[in-house]
């Protein structure tokens, strides 16, 4: 069993099941390339794996290992639309363009299961995710928007009532759900380094250990310097997410990093597992602060939760998380929790993602607010054909209006707590 650490090299469930190693070294000495890929994440591997397909010389930089990030280490939910309700999305880009980023997230959605079948990435894949109300009013508000998404969109979504969705979910807690037979799950580390193998078969040059220092931009390429080396390119990819830092304060400030949680308990009897989710779907919850769940491959219950918008991390991580399981599955008082870690991830304000350009050279896609599973390797390719002079596809991502969080650097994680603080207390009492 692993030490409970909050830290996020805490060894995690994903790490102690993965399936694959990456053939990586540090950047040494001077190199060129046609695109530079600063991540080794799924955005960063994705667009290497269709640049080198398209005939690009890339390089990929990953300030750690690939996957470190919230690619290796999140729920693994591959999910239709975005994280901000389709119907908000409406009222920011008008109905044509939703409906366009509607169909770009099926796409991913189908990319994302192509990938693995050519790439034969074994990750667990697998079908069906239910959305569930605490209570009545949430209820009535999934039941809303399962028909807004019929009506307007095509997309089918059966709605459960109370004892529908507890003969799937085996929880008292839930007032109705949603059933969604198109979306799922999966092994994110495995997904996001089988990608990357690919990548590399691909011709793609991949370098762990190599976190990029500088940024210089003459009139005719880019230099991005290592502790290890340097790299000369034309075009630059920023695939870092939640931890860019400060290398491009013009995009930093459009994002916000927050740490969310995991654990897993031991391997549970594989009649006990089905108890508990009968369709072993991915379920997540319609709060504020979500709680999301999963059985593993190996009958594991992956349960997270505890958005934490502060940026310090909690002291005891397995604890509340064990709480909030058992207020869902009492049933699993008596399992042990054998993985418990934690990560971060990048949000918006609005909370769609943030995908587009700056300057003539430099690409850049964050912000899935935690649904990035399946759009972040979509994204990759996005980038990859706009990188390739094809742009068409992005520009509906790039119609998305987007905001800078207030207070800077300094005071932007306060003001969004505070902001968080009230939300939460004004869902409890509506």
């Amino acid at each position: 069993m692993s030490a409970m650490k909050p830290q996020e090299d805490a060894d995690s469930y994903y790490r102690a099941s993965c399936r694959y190693r990456i053939d990586a070294r540090p950047l040494r000495g001077a190199r060129r390339a046609d695109v530079a890929v600063i991540g080794g994440g799924i955005t960063g591997v994705s667009a290497a794996l269709h640049l080198a397909e398209r005939g690009a010389e890339v390089a990929v930089l990953e300030a750690r290992d690939f996957g470190w990030g919230a690619s290796g280490r999140s729920g693994g939910q591959i999910l239709a639309g975005f994280s901000i309700d389709q119907r908000k999305l409406e009222k920011l880009v008008g109905e044509a363009r939703a409906r366009e980023l509607w169909e770009h997230s099926l796409a991913a959605l189908d990319l994302t299961r192509r990938r693995i079948a050519e790439a034969r990435i074994e990750c667990d894949l697998a079908e069906n995710y239910v959305h569930a109300a605490v209570r009545e009013s949430q209820a009535r508000d999934l039941r809303e928007w399962a028909e807004h998404l019929s009506a307007r969109y095509g997309y089918e979504l059966q709605y459960l009532e109370r004892e529908q969705l507890r003969e799937i979910v085996a929880s008292e807690l839930y007032s109705g759900g949603v059933f969604d037979r198109r979306s799922g799950h999966l092994h994110p580390l495995n997904y996001c380094l089988g990608l990357a193998q690919a990548a590399q078969r691909a011709g793609a040059s991949l370098h762990n250990a190599s976190a990029v220092r500088e940024v210089r931009e003459s009139s005719s390429e880019t230099t991005l310097r290592t502790d290890g080396g340097s790299l000369r390119c034309g075009q630059v990819i920023y695939a870092c997410n939640a931890y860019l830092g400060n290398l491009q304060p013009r995009l930093e400030k459009m994002i916000m990093p927050v740490g969310t949680y995991i654990i897993a308990t031991e391997p549970l009897a594989p009649a006990r597992a089905d108890a508990l989710i009968a369709n072993r779907a991915a379920v997540a919850d319609t709060n504020l602060v979500l709680d999301y769940y999963r059985l593993s491959a190996d009958h594991r219950m992956l349960f997270g939760g505890r958005v934490n918008y502060s940026g310090w991390a909690p002291r005891n991580l397995e604890r509340p998380l064990r709480r909030r399981m058992l207020r869902v599955f009492p049933q699993l008082a008596g399992a042990r929790v054998d993985f418990a870690w934690g990560g971060k991830v990048a949000i918006t304000r609005n909370r769609a993602p943030h995908i587009g350009s700056f300057g003539a050279r430099n690409w850049f896609a964050h912000g899935f607010s935690g649904q990035g599973m399946s759009l972040s390797g979509y994204a990759g390719g996005l980038l990859a054909d706009a990188v390739m002079g094809e742009t068409a596809r992005l520009e509906c991502f790039r119609a998305i209006p987007h905001r800078a969080f207030p207070g800077g650097r300094a005071l932007r994680a306060p003001a969004l707590v505070a902001e968080m603080a009230w939300r939460r207390l004004a869902d409890r009492f509506a």
